[in-house]
């Protein structure tokens, strides 16, 4: 109740505030125009204008200005954060109301009630209610600037890091926001021409080396890295050089493809994260290409409330769905992504659902009922060593699970149909891997059936996913350590969230069928380098203040994964980032007959007749084993 009830005081505060400038802009186009008059008669106006020009002027400028005004959303904007946006659309409405106005006159000048009417007062008021109009929304602003509230004793010194358009909203939003503990010094930034140039008062002092230097000169206390386009090694030096200069307190935008509508603000700042730290290039995506696979099309996405599907709801959001369905059988996880994505994009159709993936009938009603256009499957189990004992719950899941959804969508129309794969498919050693495999597998089949294109993708792990490593090192770390490494040489290929989910969908983009991508994962991240990484981003230094421990490789555990299997090689795409795996054509009699084996096996709980059937099914899973140690990539 408590919630509703905020949500209705919100919307109570936004609906007074838009009347409050809708009767502001009233008064003010009311001034401007009699302004006008006062400016074309030397400050004196004739009677006769009274009666007739002045009162009609005033009348056409209010029907015209303000309805335009409310299209052009100048009513809904936030006083602390208005910028040459919000200017620009006011002297685009401002224009129109102008010519509506003037076209007007031009009609009806022949009758007797614009006789002798001034024309020039229309092109004055025209300037003067952008002038006046403007400065109202700016007044806020320049308050704040020439009355900043706060002891700036009481405030934490502050150097920005970038001195680009991100550094600049960062240092915007601190000047609108006094109440934030931020006192803004300076930025540096590593642009040959940047040095010296002011931005809003504040002077750009130096280059990302200087750091240390200008922070014992300057008394700075904190640093914000507001480098969201960059790529991860110049983030990695700034926190290098902030860590040098005795800083505690760094902290960081992130990237520009977790901003919401790509606009930064305070509320965007965090916490520096180890993904930050990666090393890796940012993903540039062809935005038109994925825009025109997703925008109006019924998207749904099982495994919705995941860390993979979550992010896919995100990121297929912002490309304008008609409709986006939302489907998992974690109840809490799906009402919580539900809420996130109402919350965020207000005006795009969604529905979520709570339904497990292996109910073939209420599939195939849900099916039948949202006739999806493009399908993200997502929905799968994904801890390894949980599997190795629950073999028939994975192959539940993962492999009849995706059969019925293909199936459905192969029946049903589905134009595209992309399932979410792993490294661990490769030369599987894990139940897991292999039942990701099979996947692939009824995906490359179903493929050769009808207009429905199959398409899987191949990633590694993804950072801070639920049960990933590294929520479970923030644990260790929170607890005082030690922290559990499986092996010095265990390497994994990392990605973050929203790097792969982007990949993902490129890859269904520019997928024609059939295909099995591979994400380019960069080079494989040591998890005893990962650790340390960890233990110093919470102020600890490794092995002094926090211990860390080897536990030893867990069952179906490799040391370092493949992205291929050995008959397998890659073929170039458009994408930088994205390969093709090379396949060998899948005997479709044998899967089928397989895959009944299974539904027989599966509803016996029989585990060692389902392992039997998947190494018959996948041959180099009853070939393979886990990679000794002293064989690292």
């Amino acid at each position: 109740m408590k919630l509703f009830g905020t949500k209705e005081k919100l919307q109570n505060i936004a609906g007074i505030k838009m009347v409050f400038f809708i009767v502001c802009d009233v008064l003010l186009i009311i001034i401007s125009v009699f302004l006008a008059f006062l400016l074309r008669f030397d400050g004196r106006i004739p009677g006769q204008y009274f009666q007739g020009p002045l009162p009609i002027m005033i009348a056409l400028a209010l029907i015209f200005t303000l309805p335009v005004f409310y299209f052009f959303k100048l009513y809904f904007f936030s006083w602390l954060y208005v910028s040459t946006g919000e200017l620009i659309a006011l002297l685009e409405a401002a224009t129109i109301s102008f010519f509506l106005s003037g076209t007007t006159f031009l009609i009806f000048r022949g009758s007797p009630q614009f006789s002798g009417f001034p024309r020039s007062t229309l092109l004055v008021s025209y300037f003067l209610i952008f002038l006046l109009c403007g400065a109202s929304r700016l007044s806020k602003r320049i308050y704040i600037q020439l009355f900043p509230a706060g002891k700036r004793e009481e405030k934490e010194r502050t150097l920005i890091v970038g001195a680009g358009d991100a550094g600049e909203q960062i240092l915007r939003s601190i000047i609108g926001f006094p109440a934030s503990h931020y006192f803004p010094v300076g930025f540096v930034d590593d642009g040959r021409f940047k040095k010296g140039i002011v931005i809003h008062g504040l002077n750009v002092l130096g280059k990302i080396e200087d750091i240390p230097k200008i922070v014992a000169q300057e008394r700075i206390n904190e640093l914000i890295i507001a480098l969201p386009s960059a790529g991860r090694e110049a983030i990695k030096r700034a926190v290098g050089a902030g860590r040098k200069a005795g800083l505690k307190k760094i902290q960081i935008v992130p990237p520009i493809t977790e901003l919401i509508n790509g606009q930064v603000s305070l509320g965007n700042i965090r916490e520096i994260q180890v993904e930050d730290l990666l090393g890796r290039e940012p993903v540039l995506l062809d935005t038109q290409e994925v825009a025109n696979f997703l925008r109006g099309k019924k998207v749904l996405i099982t495994g919705a409330a995941g860390s993979i599907g979550s992010e896919l709801c995100r990121q297929v959001a912002k490309f304008e769905p008609s409709f986006l369905l939302m489907l998992d059988q974690d109840e809490t996880g799906i009402f919580n992504i539900s809420r996130e994505i109402g919350e965020g994009f207000l005006r795009l159709q969604k529905d979520s659902f709570v339904v497990d993936i292996v109910d073939k009938e209420k599939m195939g009603n849900f099916f039948k009922n949202y006739q999806p256009n493009i399908v993200f499957h997502a929905a799968a189990y994904k801890h390894v060593p949980l599997m190795e004992r629950q073999v028939d719950e994975a192959v539940r899941n993962n492999v009849l699970g995706t059969e019925i959804a293909a199936n459905l969508a192969q029946k049903t129309g589905v134009e595209k149909f992309i399932f979410i794969s792993t490294d661990k498919a490769v030369n599987p050693t894990s139940i897991m891997g292999a039942t990701k495999r099979a996947g692939e597998m009824i995906g490359q089949v179903l493929n050769q059936k009808n207009n429905t294109k199959f398409i899987s993708v191949r990633f590694g792990n993804v950072l801070d996913s639920r049960g990933s490593v590294i929520p479970i090192f923030r644990e260790q770390i929170k607890k005082g350590g030690p922290v559990k490494v499986t092996h010095p040489e265990m390497r994994r290929y990392f990605m973050t969230t929203s790097e792969a989910c982007l990949l993902v969908m490129q890859a269904g983009a520019m997928g024609q069928g059939g295909e099995v991508f591979v994400l380019d994962m960069g080079k494989p991240v040591k998890i005893l380098d990962l650790a340390k990484e960890m233990i110093k981003l919470s102020g600890f230094e490794p092995d002094k203040d926090i211990p860390i421990v080897f536990s030893g490789v867990r069952p179906g555990e490799k040391l370092f994964e493949e992205m291929l299997t050995a008959e397998e090689g890659t073929l170039a795409t458009e994408h930088q980032k994205i390969f093709k795996a090379k396949l060998s054509k899948i005997n479709e009699q044998k899967l089928r007959n397989e895959l009944g084996k299974l539904k027989k096996s599966v509803r016996g709980s029989d585990q060692e007749k389902i392992m039997n059937i998947l190494k018959k099914l996948i041959p180099s899973y009853g070939q393979n084993k886990p990679n000794k140690p002293n064989k690292p990539n």
